[in-house]
């Protein structure tokens, strides 16, 4: 269906968003109010001065926030549900890299990038946050894809000039912030799409390539994005690389790419420390919790309730492809999973998550990154999608509390029947 450009309308269904962690507010049968792009209010009757205004009615259906992904590799997504027999560092080695390398062709970039956004598109994710490769050309091919189907993102070129294989390892950090610094001048062109630096992690990056994309940084204003505390041999590595840090996460914030006046995403965060994470609290860092790739590498399952009663900035990532899935409800639904898990064999301490939780955790909590994203608070970016949820039978009626929970177990993209991004229908 093609985009719909109308800027004032009223959708009508039984609406679900969350104003805090612990929060769902529903309005059955309600109506949304879409104004100059942003939304204008949640209403059991419509107000008079918003009954001209065109109506999408979907009456019945559910309609909730469009869900935000903060971490995505999308080079990585056409060996997705391959290759789970590794730990992360020989996972990148035997398969990532060997795949990451073939971007290097435009031909096989345009292919496989094709079929990425395509699906992002038909996905209930509206706001993405994305990994490209070293290479410049195929990385801004990403984001004309991303721009031309109306996706809002961050999109980054990755830097890695060391541990790396020669076959996917910048020549030196000088030219690596060179044609990173050409990259971030030809993205000026976008509008729904934006640069975001991407140091791939600590041991993949010299301490001259920090210092220079630091420059950058400051330079340009731009958020950065990479991986935190990960897996347990990932930080020991970290520590012999860099025996001055105090952990993980200061190998970032030496060079001021640590959230503060720099927007910073770092993905997984399963064994920080209390040091590590006050300073993300005080700094204001988000954590892209990423619970199947946690999983599937054996990685661990991070203690994000306790970020999130701590104060953390948290929200979802599918992390494509140690992720086997696009599907943010998927992302939600082992959120929940693994945390009971972790709750019953590990830590009693750290209570399960709720579904209340990682609803939050897809949409306000996640959308935050973007600014007033990810609910239908007044003033809000409209984001939106639309759940038939009819095909997931069941032999009573159930109240829209209970159908979102099954929804976000069971819905899959065929569930999906609309989708709104800034106010634009792009599905």
């Amino acid at each position: 269906m093609e985009e719909i450009a109308v800027r004032n309308y009223v959708m009508k269904g039984n609406i679900c968003y969350s104003k805090s962690s612990n929060e769902i507010c529903i309005v059955e049968n309600g109506y949304l109010v879409c104004e100059d792009k942003k939304c204008a209010g949640v209403y059991t009757e419509l107000p008079e001065q918003y009954e001209f205004f065109p109506l999408f009615d979907y009456s019945e259906q559910l309609v909730v926030p469009g869900l935000v992904d903060l971490h995505v590799h999308a080079p990585q997504y056409p060996f997705r549900g391959m290759a789970m027999n590794l730990e992360l560092i020989d996972w990148l080695n035997a398969y990532t890299f060997v795949e990451e390398a073939k971007y290097k062709d435009l031909e096989y970039a345009e292919k496989a990038y094709e079929i990425f956004v395509d699906d992002l598109k038909k996905s209930a994710t509206t706001r993405a946050v994305v990994f490209g490769t070293i290479h410049k050309d195929a990385t801004l091919l990403l984001m004309d894809k991303m721009e031309k189907v109306g996706i809002k993102g961050f999109v980054g070129k990755v830097n890695m000039d060391r541990n790396s294989p020669d076959y996917l390892c910048e020549e030196n950090a000088e030219k690596a912030a060179i044609i990173t610094e050409e990259w971030i001048n030809a993205c000026e062109k976008y509008e729904n799409v934006k640069p975001i630096l991407t140091p791939r992690f600590t041991p993949s990056c010299t301490d001259e390539l920090f210092e220079k994309l630091s420059v950058l940084q400051k330079k340009y204003n731009l958020p950065v994005q990479s991986h935190l505390s990960e897996n347990l041999g990932e930080i020991e590595w970290v520590k012999e690389l860099c025996p001055g840090t105090k952990n993980y996460g200061d190998s970032y914030d030496r060079y001021d790419m640590f959230g503060n006046d720099c927007p910073t995403i770092m993905a997984h965060c399963v064994y920080s420390g209390e040091e590590e994470v006050e300073t993300m609290r005080k700094q204001g860092v988000f954590v892209a919790h990423c619970p199947e790739s946690n999983t599937n590498l054996s990685s661990g399952v991070a203690p994000v309730k306790d970020y999130l009663k701590k104060g953390l900035k948290v929200g979802l990532g599918s992390d494509i492809a140690a992720g086997s899935s696009l599907s943010i409800f998927k992302a939600m639904a082992m959120a929940v999973q693994c945390s009971k898990l972790r709750w019953r064999l590990f830590d009693q301490s750290v209570e399960p998550l709720t579904v209340d939780e990682v609803f939050y955790l897809a949409t306000k909590g996640g959308g935050e990154f973007f600014g007033k994203v990810g609910s239908f608070e007044e003033g809000y970016e409209f984001d939106a999608v639309v759940i038939e949820d009819a095909t997931i039978r069941h032999p009573q009626e159930l109240n829209v509390k209970e159908r979102l929970e099954r929804v976000i177990y069971l819905a899959e993209d065929k569930n999906i029947v609309a989708k709104f991004v800034n106010g634009k229908k792009i599905l």
